[in-house]
């Protein structure tokens, strides 16, 4: 097998990024840089709708965008995180030079985003009142917020497919043709959210109409890449469909990860509903905090996505020691970086959290809960990076059960026991340090005395 690693990879040199040679933490850093920026255009989707909307129609508005983020990661998480499951399985063929597996890996997984992708476009239209009511949402926000759900699930089938293209694009180590998609579409999203909000004067609706056309437009420009004749991954419509044997892999190393995110983001659709309970500007609050929260932790996903892919094909290559450094690297830098952005954000929260919205309560609500959670960033950090080693390493299970135990189950325990005796808002922001506390524990006793680098082996 490894005879046919150079000649196959050279196929297209200028689309794939060989990891498994050269200076590992140069090669790590170059590639997670175009991640980086990708993941910022990426949020600038939702951010700009959040800036736009408030701005424009309130706050009202802007709770019920920003309040429908966590139940909108809940319900794509699954199928998210099955896609990555997808792209280790790409990176470990690619690491072994196994052309025809990594073809039949690219097109089970479009055929998984098709279908997954039509399937949430159904739940997620057919039942928001529903999810919405389970999150206690406030009467007020309700209408709006009911408007901006449906129509952004119209367009479920283009945010799952861009999310699909990029994991095969990235699992290939080229980071940089989805940042240059995603210039265009997040451009384009906040265009038309000026266009419709600020010139027509259209509704919340309108600003998830917005998003759909951007992500469909992403996916175009994916698609037109990845459909091109010659290349060792050329998608071909004729050959799309659920191959076994590689769609029993990706199963295999996906459905951890995508009920590890399904776990976390029911945790957080828990603690989105109790802060809903505290009103309107809670909820803006509880969003916007989000908002930069997903902004200051782009770098560690970065270095974690790098991380995952680096992993994966060195693995794939049995470069053994060549993974632990990449890891170890990976590991340090994400929670250092993670620690230098929780102090700047305890520092400067005021002012971000009045960026988005300068309601004196919307503020107050937002700056304790940053200054509550951003001082113990460093332990998240540690966290996310040795579960995206694990899921590198085909041991996605350990970051499921981790997470399903500590982030899900203590979690949810640990905020039922504070509002019952407390009622207390600023005791339910601690449930997030507290457990990402437990779980960095966990991970350091796995990462330092399992045999995670031979995971691939006992499969083969």
């Amino acid at each position: 097998m490894m005879k046919q690693h150079h000649n196959q990879k050279t196929v297209s040199t200028s689309h794939t990024k060989d990891m498994t040679t050269g200076n590992p933490y140069k090669l790590m850093l170059e590639f997670a840089l175009p991640i980086f920026l990708s993941q910022v255009f990426q949020q600038l989707y939702n951010t700009a709708d959040a800036l736009i909307v408030g701005k424009y129609l309130g706050t009202n508005a802007l709770a019920a965008v920003t309040s429908s983020g966590t139940l909108i990661f809940l319900m794509i998480s699954f199928f998210m995180g099955t896609a990555m499951g997808g792209g280790v399985v790409i990176s470990k063929y690619f690491g072994a030079g196994d052309g025809n597996q990594v073809s039949k890996a690219v097109h089970s997984l479009i055929a998984f985003g098709i279908a997954s992708g039509l399937l949430l476009t159904v739940i997620g239209v057919a039942f928001t009142p529903t999810f919405l009511v389970w999150m206690q949402t406030d009467p007020g926000v309700m209408p709006e917020a009911v408007t901006y759900f449906r129509y952004y699930f119209m367009g479920a089938l283009a945010m799952v497919m861009y999310n699909i293209c990029r994991s095969i694009m990235n699992a290939l180590g080229d980071s940089r043709r989805p940042l240059y998609y995603l210039i265009f579409s997040s451009v384009l999203n906040v265009a038309l959210d000026l266009v419709f909000l600020a010139v027509f004067g259209m509704g919340v609706g309108a600003a998830a109409v917005a998003t759909v056309i951007s992500q469909a437009g992403s996916v175009v420009l994916c698609m037109m890449h990845l459909l091109k004749k010659g290349n060792l991954f050329t998608v071909e419509l004729s050959k799309i469909r659920f191959y076994r044997e590689s769609f029993g892999e990706i199963i295999g190393f996906g459905l951890p990860s995508g009920v590890q995110n399904s776990v976390i983001a029911l945790a957080n659709v828990i603690v989105q509903s109790q802060i809903n309970s505290f009103g309107a500007m809670a909820m803006a609050a509880y969003g916007t905090h989000a908002k930069i929260e997903g902004f200051a932790f782009l770098p560690i996903t970065s270095f974690n996505m790098a991380c995952t892919t680096f992993i994966s094909q060195n693995l794939g290559a049995k470069q053994y020691g060549r993974a632990k450094k990449g890891a170890a690297f990976s590991i340090l830098a994400a929670v250092f970086l993670a620690q230098l952005i929780g102090i700047c954000y305890y520092l400067f929260a005021p002012q971000l959290v009045g960026f988005f919205d300068k309601t004196p309560g919307v503020v107050a609500f937002g700056v304790q809960q940053a200054r509550t959670v951003s001082l113990f960033y460093c332990l998240l950090a540690f966290s996310h990076s040795v579960a995206a080693v694990c899921r590198g390493a085909g041991k996605a299970f350990i970051p499921m059960l981790i997470m399903l135990s500590v982030w899900c189950v203590i979690r949810i325990l640990y905020i039922m026991l504070v509002m019952r005796y407390t009622g207390q808002i600023q005791h339910i922001y601690m449930a997030y340090p507290i457990t990402w506390g437990i779980s960095s524990v966990i991970y350091l006793l796995y990462y330092l005395f399992c045999d995670w680098v031979h995971g691939f082996d006992r499969k083969d």
